[in-house]
């Protein structure tokens, strides 16, 4: 059963894989490039395991100590997995131990993952979202590694690095669009936040959309309870 859950699960997080190989390696890099150690780099993936955060974190560990502007930024960047976490209460209900691992893990990609799959009939669905979090982490984990370890290869005049994790959302973004149930969602995500890009400005606009969009949901909901 949990052999054939994994067979299931491997091919379908092959496209993650190929996004964290290229995202792992640039924050490994990136880690490396600032002056920051390896130990430092492995308890950041495996302890955090957010790349948004982990990349936003490099400027902070470079600067004073800050721990309520830390703590802000943290929010604002992880709030989109209340979210998330919502989403999957149906899916993740009753599966015993493993929920509080794939509570941890929980990534975007796996995410888009766990929320679009089909799984079929013969293929236990607590074991196959076990896996698919746990070769996303791995698969995070390894590339950091990976790339900080190849930063002394890396000529220290290339830029753009960073904007891989961009890119990695743009391509999810693309995946749930081709779901037509998901759209609504998704431009009513685009709407949200270009509304508080508008209203707030750069620096602010992210915990103002994300309130935005719970509450557009929220009425959403209910409107669908009535």
């Amino acid at each position: 059963m949990k052999l054939k859950a994994l067979k299931s699960a491997f091919p379908i997080t092959l496209p993650v894989f190929t996004g964290y190989l290229f995202l792992g390696i640039g924050y490994g890099i990136l880690m490396n490039k600032s002056g920051l150690s390896l130990p430092l780099t492995i308890v950041m993936s495996s302890l955090v395991f957010t790349g948004a955060m982990q990349f936003a974190a490099i400027p902070l560990f470079l600067s004073s100590f800050n721990p309520v502007s830390v703590f802000i930024l943290a929010m604002m960047v992880n709030l989109r997995h209340l979210f998330y976490g919502i989403s999957l209460l149906p899916k993740y209900k009753n599966l015993g131990l493993k929920k509080f691992f794939m509570i941890f893990t929980l990534s975007d990609e796996t995410f888009s993952i766990n929320v679009a799959s089909k799984i079929k009939d013969d293929i236990n669905p607590a074991w196959f979202y076990f896996f698919v979090s746990l070769l996303d982490y791995l698969y995070w984990n390894s590339a950091s590694i990976i790339g900080f370890l190849l930063a002394s290869k890396i000529p220290n005049n290339i830029k753009g690095i960073d904007f891989v994790l961009t890119a990695l959302f743009y391509v999810l973004f693309l995946n749930q669009w081709e779901v037509k149930q998901n759209r609504t969602y998704l431009l009513l995500g685009l709407v949200c936040t270009t509304f508080a890009l508008v209203l707030v400005g750069k620096t602010q606009f992210l915990l103002v959309a994300m309130l935005l969009l719970f509450a557009c949901i929220l009425v959403d909901y209910r409107r669908a309870k009535v």
